[in-house]
């Protein structure tokens, strides 16, 4: 099964004001395991960023003055989704965005969700802890996932910590291998809960199955534990 994890910045909290995304991050996850397979851009937005925006992700005009438009990655950021599962923490607010961009590009550019499936980790996290804080932050706490380098929002080290959150909170092993190149990360809010998981049929555990010598200790074992009980050892019993 393969998985993407997803987080985005923008200039301000509407795309219907006309508000743009201006970072995306996504890591590749594949039978709940990270690659260390990214992808990461920062985007020109072709008008002003909200000062709040600013002072959550610290994302600046000037640093994206050479940065490309959307319509000029949109095609490679495609290609790495493709039909992956997203694992995304509050899906509307990326995936609104995410569309916004794709029909002003083109309006018969089939959706996000269309492409994809889509699991809303904020959406699992209430069901999973109702009247608590589930934004990433408090996610990290309850779970132990470091989240030491963000001082700031930014996509792609919060679509990382996001990765090792859900890992945890799923109860699934998890591979802290991710690739060396990280640059710090982002958390879209709480709002909305209507995004959900569209497939769940596939998520699949590694199973680390004993060795012979292991299976030979373990048959030993309970030889002994079987004589010392005077034949009755339960785990010898059909």
């Amino acid at each position: 099964m393969r998985q993407v994890v997803l987080d985005t910045e923008t200039t301000g909290l509407e795309p219907s004001q006309g508000h743009k995304i201006i970072e995306i991050g996504c890591v590749e996850m594949v039978n709940r395991k990270l690659t260390g397979r990214h992808y990461h851009q920062y985007i020109k937005p072709m008008r002003e960023i909200d000062e709040g925006a600013i002072e959550v992700h610290g994302i600046t005009n000037e640093m994206l003055a050479d940065k490309p438009v959307f319509a000029q990655i949109a095609q490679e950021f495609l290609t790495f989704i493709g039909d992956a599962e997203l694992v995304i923490h509050n899906a509307p607010f990326d995936v609104g965005f995410l569309n916004h961009e794709l029909k002003q590009m083109n309006q018969n550019l089939a959706t996000i969700e269309a492409r994809c499936g889509i699991l809303d980790t904020l959406v699992y996290a209430r069901r999973k802890h109702p009247g608590q804080k589930n934004n990433l932050d408090a996610l990290c706490k309850r779970y132990g996932a470091d989240n030491s380098q963000r001082d700031l929002h930014g996509a792609l080290l919060d679509a990382e910590i996001l990765a090792d959150v859900y890992l945890l909170m799923t109860g699934g092993q998890t591979n802290l291998a991710l690739n060396a190149n990280q640059v710090e990360g982002s958390d879209s809010g709480e709002s909305g809960d209507t995004i959900m998981r569209m497939d769940n049929a596939r998520r699949t555990l590694k199973v680390i199955r004993a060795s012979d010598e292991e299976l030979a200790l373990h048959e030993s074992k309970l030889a002994t534990v079987d004589k010392a009980s005077g034949g009755n050892c339960v785990w010898l019993k059909p």
